[in-house]
């Protein structure tokens, strides 16, 4: 038997059109019956295999150790430029550097705090330190109207009053007119602070004037309209935020009222004057609730103003107070 007369074996063709020995002998390992006998026609192939078609070795040099033997024809550098082209399935890694992640559907990822989680908290806030500020507010009125001792000591020493009436401005004008003030802790808990017990002083000199009958009264009422025109900001859907400018007209008309009926005292304008007092700053309420609330109205206060809520909301609770205190008093003289 004689080399001629050895078969040819067929061309190998990778599945995964990775190899291509064109005419070749398969890798070792291969067909299972090992090469056969002899050497083949044209003598022994080099040792590591034959050189793919198209010249050995392909221009651009050998490929790395390694890496998959070059496809056929192969001459340009391998690895191609680019890099390997992505399997089916693959998804491409983002390119623009850590901390970015892209939604499948096109939307960004956004880990930051949710605006309705904030306000909610900013609310709670507000009313604890509210809370905190009336008890303190009608325990000093409830001290100065039913403890004859404490009524007796203020009304022998009005100075009292006016050194709290002086404190009382300065500190609810450094909180208004300085954002540092109000913004700052503790100092913003501090001037608040002394406002509180500085405007308890004056409204329990004022409440000692009145029996304690019209005082547990006046208490009452405002406790239930406080509670009814809060629950109606909440739910209406009326903004009242952009009623800024109406209120303020309406407050300039009723201060003005007020210096007026100093020169014109009477029951009637005494009445007059406190119900209209009443009913504002009962729409201040409101108003400041909502601008508390935030959400769907038109003007919001910033989550950082908590003192700066919290003493609008008790600034309309007192004027309530005094002036619906004024009306039962009024009516009964």
């Amino acid at each position: 038997m004689s080399w001629q007369s050895v078969p040819q074996y067929p061309q190998y063709q990778d599945p995964n059109q990775q190899y291509n020995y064109g005419g070749g002998y398969p890798p070792q390992g291969g067909y299972g019956g090992g090469y056969p006998q002899g050497p083949p026609q044209g003598g022994y192939p080099p040792q590591g295999g034959y050189p793919p078609q198209g010249g050995y070795p392909p221009q651009g040099g050998y490929p790395p150790q390694g890496y998959p033997p070059y496809a056929q024809g192969g001459a340009q550098p391998y690895p191609p430029p680019g890099g390997y082209a992505p399997q089916p399935g693959f998804v491409q890694p983002p390119s623009d550097g850590y901390g970015s992640y892209d939604d499948p559907e096109g939307q960004p990822k956004n880990f930051s705090f949710d605006d309705q989680s904030i306000r909610r908290g900013f609310i709670r806030k507000v009313y604890i330190i509210l809370m905190g500020q009336l008890l303190v507010t009608f325990g000093a009125v409830a001290l100065f109207s039913f403890h004859n001792g404490t009524k007796n000591f203020v009304h022998s020493n009005r100075w009292l009053f006016w050194v709290a009436l002086g404190v009382l401005v300065v500190t609810m004008l450094a909180m208004a007119c300085c954002e540092s003030v109000r913004r700052q802790t503790p100092t913003n808990f501090i001037f608040l602070g002394i406002f509180t017990v500085a405007q308890s002083f004056l409204l329990g000199v004022s409440a000692s004037t009145y029996g304690q009958t019209e005082v547990l009264m006046a208490v009452g009422i405002t406790a239930a309209v406080c509670l009814a025109l809060t629950i109606f900001a909440m739910q209406t859907k009326v903004d009242f935020t952009m009623m800024g400018g109406v209120l303020l007209a309406c407050l300039v008309v009723f201060m003005i009222f007020g210096i007026v009926a100093i020169f014109f005292k009477g029951k009637i304008i005494t009445l007059v004057y406190a119900s209209f007092g009443a009913l504002l700053f009962s729409v201040y309420l409101i108003y400041d609730t909502q601008l508390m609330m935030g959400g769907d109205h038109k003007y919001s206060i910033s989550p950082e103003e908590y003192i700066f809520a919290a003493l609008n909301l008790y600034l309309d609770i007192v004027n309530i107070f005094i002036y619906i205190l004024t009306i039962i008093g009024a009516s009964r003289d």
